[in-house]
């Protein structure tokens, strides 16, 4: 069948997702993928008539230019234009662009959705088809507009005020407001010395101990010493066995956030990896549409879960759940993320797409499974004159339940934890021999910075952002480099550790490395010095409360509660006035904080963003002799101290000397780095500027040598162009423009011709 001649056209969003359709249904449709959106408001000036009704000005890119056209040759021909794009806002936004830009009529234009790409359910969502949600659109289109204007608007007012080339964000600004407040919550947090108890007991006439953790923390050393004095002579028997019995209940299906979360602290994935790798999934048929904030399950899911379970581990394992959707606010109807097939335990797959369906698949299947029976016992142990008891628990289970598929993990970052123990059979009133009873110091931990995960748990919990929004907020800050994602060494520390054994105490130092840290996300200074300008000037916009107002107000026009220009008008009369009023005053902020004095000099050192990024003067800023000195990574404008800051001095430093040259270490506006002659080489993450050695340096120099000898693969000097090596692989370079090599191709075979012919392409 030719294109011209399709009964049916089907315009789904991505062309994997065309490709699967495609299979489902006969010869009588056509199925094509828009690629996404079709327009997008214009970038010539605002985009928006904010003097009319606030009209977004859309526009077809160029690079769409093309795929439009060849949608509405095929459409002008069809009978029938079934709009199959996702069944959130914005799935609803790209089947009324498509209709608006097609020119397409009501009479013979049907929209269609569906949770899942299976034969059934293209086959039923083609039996009920509806028309575009006029109001989900405009929900789309009010977040759209809303967030071109704050941008647009407040972007300039950075540029002036703080630096060139920054930009804000009404969601983006409050996940930056978040990971700075934790940061100085951080940084002011008091640790607290305490001595924690344990001690390590045998019932009589047995080799088997009880490891026993007391009911009272010391706060000093001699607290503790005096405890252990009492318990010299104290004699030490069980008074009490408390059992309890006690169930656990499976979670509930995965929605978007909580599958993010999931995915991160199991498998290590970023929120951007879940999402792409679901993507995927979904579009591949395997899983249910991956951006829901529904817990629910469809009665043939809770069915087929039923029988496997049965079948599989038995009538006692299954137990039949509906669960409900508590967040307020929940926008769309359809499912959680389940399997779309749930007799499919594996799939074929990448090892990424294998690990995140097992995930999916054990949580569904969990959540429909029976509770985990449990036995827990907590056993108190006395000593004769003393007032403190030692406990213990232990749990032990007497039915696994869901737990035989599934347990959720969990964010809490408690390093002190007690684990419970396995108890042997005692008996109240029993006598206990004391082994060993010691006093080990701790101090209190401070507050976690956010991971990817706990961030999007957070902005939930505050109704800010929705499921299609998570992940790019995450990666637009990320992106924007005002928060970076990163592994913190620890410190080595010392504990004093008290130990009473027989009628001798001693003393003994512990070395333990704390405070490490992995994935977690750190403010850059660029980020809090906009965070505490946009707080101190714009402080709606960072307002927790209010952003998830304007959450509730893009529920309400989905609903129909609600007009949308009427919601944006009432944001944008103060907010525009403000911004007029801010690009008039003269102040701006330098985001400086003078650190102290140079001992050597006299002269004050001070902290602040530079052309390039963070760094420390040395002098005024009318010195004719002041010294600048870039920071080095993770140090903050707020933290750094001063003997911090005079160590930055110490570079340029001299390493050595390359046949006369001398070599020195810095660190410049890309990095640490060595110079040699007027060359630049990079240190690279392994080495420090600081410490670097002569030898190390040559080594560099040698590899560096070594890379630029094989740079060049080929050149065409009359096309000017050059086939050379790069850091990530071989690319082809015409004038200032690099351009990718094609899978297939090899980069020492390629020709004159076929360079030009894959420039052409690339343009």
């Amino acid at each position: 069948m030719t294109m011209t001649m399709a009964e049916n056209l089907v315009i789904v969003e991505s062309p994997t997702k065309a490709r699967k359709i495609q299979g489902f249904l006969g010869k009588e449709y056509v199925v094509k993928s828009s690629e996404g959106h079709i327009r997008d408001l214009s970038k010539k000036d605002l985009g928006i008539d904010t003097e009319n009704g606030f009209n977004p000005d859309y526009i077809i890119p160029a690079e769409k230019k093309k795929l439009v056209k060849e949608l509405k040759s095929i459409a002008d021909t069809a009978k029938t234009i079934w709009l199959a794009s996702d069944e959130d806002r914005e799935g609803e936004a790209i089947a009324w662009h498509l209709q608006q830009v097609l020119g397409l009529k009501k009479e013979n234009t049907k929209r269609i959705a569906f949770h899942e790409i299976t034969p059934n359910a293209i086959a039923e969502a083609i039996e009920n088809p509806r028309d575009i949600d006029d109001n989900l659109v405009m929900a789309q289109q009010a977040r759209r507009v809303l967030d071109r204007l704050v941008g647009f608007e407040l972007s300039p007012i950075l540029w002036k005020k703080v630096k060139p080339n920054l930009s804000a964000g009404r969601v983006q600004s409050v996940a930056v407001r978040l990971i700075v407040d934790r940061e100085r919550e951080i940084n002011s947090f008091n640790s607290q010395e305490y001595y924690k108890v344990e001690g390590i007991f045998s019932p009589e006439g047995s080799r088997s101990s009880l490891k026993a953790v007391l009911d009272r923390r010391f706060t000093t050393a001699k607290e503790a010493e005096e405890f252990l004095e009492r318990c010299k002579n104290a004699s030490f028997s069980i008074t009490d066995i408390e059992k309890k019995a006690a169930s656990r209940t499976p979670a509930a299906p995965f929605t978007t956030s909580v599958l993010q979360q999931e995915a991160a602290r199991k498998l290590g994935f970023s929120v951007t990896q879940t999402m792409q790798i679901a993507q995927r999934l979904y579009e591949a048929g395997q899983i249910t549409y991956m951006r829901t904030d529904s817990v629910n399950l469809s009665s043939l899911a809770i069915n087929t879960a039923k029988a496997y379970i049965t079948e599989n581990f038995g009538s006692d394992y299954s137990k039949v759940r509906q669960y409900r959707t508590k967040s307020k606010g929940a926008q769309e109807a359809h499912e959680a993320i389940r399997p779309t097939y749930i007799q499919n335990v594996t799939i074929e797959g990448t090892a990424a797409e294998k690990k995140l369906y097992s995930l999916i698949w054990k949580r569904t299947i969990a959540s429909q499974m029976a509770d985990a029976k449990l036995e827990r016992t907590v056993v108190t142990i006395s000593g004769t004159g003393i007032q403190e008891k030692f406990s213990l628990e232990a749990e032990q289970i007497l039915f696994d339940g869901f737990l035989k598929v599934y347990l959720e993990s969990s964010d809490e970052e408690d390093t002190d934890s007690d684990t419970l123990s396995i108890i042997p059979k005692v008996t109240e009133g029993q006598k206990l021999s004391c082994k060993e009873i010691s006093a080990l110091e701790r101090y209190t931990v401070r507050p976690a910075r956010y991971t990817e995960a706990s961030l999007v748990k957070k902005l939930e919990e505050l109704g800010i952002g929705r499921p299609s929004t998570y992940a790019p907020t995450v990666n637009t800050i990320l992106k924007r480099g005002y928060v970076v994602k990163g592994d913190r060494k620890g410190e080595e520390k010392r504990f004093l550790q008290i130990t009473l054994k027989g009628d001798q105490i001693t003393k003994s130092d512990k070395k333990e490395v704390v405070g490490a840290e992995k994935g977690k996300l750190f403010p850059e200074n660029i980020g809090i010095v906009v965070n505490d300008y946009l707080a101190a000037n714009f402080q709606e916009i960072l307002d927790y409360g209010f952003t998830a107002k304007v959450e509730q107000d893009f529920d309400k026009i989905a609903e129909g509660k609600l007009i949308w220009n009427n919601m944006i008008g009432r944001f944008y009369t103060p907010f525009h006035s403000k911004v007029e009023k801010t690009l008039e005053e003269k102040e701006y902020t330098h985001s400086e904080r003078v650190i102290g004095v140079d001992p050597a000099s006299g002269t004050p050192l001070i902290a602040r963003i530079g052309r390039f990024g963070p760094l420390v003067q040395k002098g005024e800023a009318d010195d004719p002799d002041k010294q600048f000195a870039s920071m080095k990574k993770g140090q903050l404008i707020e933290t750094i101290t001063l003997q911090e800051a005079l160590k930055l001095f110490d570079l340029p430093r001299t390493v050595g000397s390359y046949n006369g040259q001398t070599i020195t270490a810095a660190i410049g506006r890309f990095g640490p780095y060595i110079k040699v002659g007027s060359k630049f080489i990079s240190l690279g993450k392994t080495l420090d500027p600081y410490t670097v050695t002569e030898e190390q340096a040559l080594a560099l120099i040698q590899e560096d040598a070594q890379r630029e000898e094989h740079k060049v693969i080929a050149e065409f000097p009359d096309s000017k162009i050059q086939v050379l090596n790069g850091r990530y692989g071989a690319y082809i370079k015409q004038g200032k423009k690099n351009y990718k090599i094609p899978r297939g191709k090899k980069a020492d075979q390629l020709t004159e011709q076929e360079c030009l012919d894959i420039i052409s392409s690339s343009k």
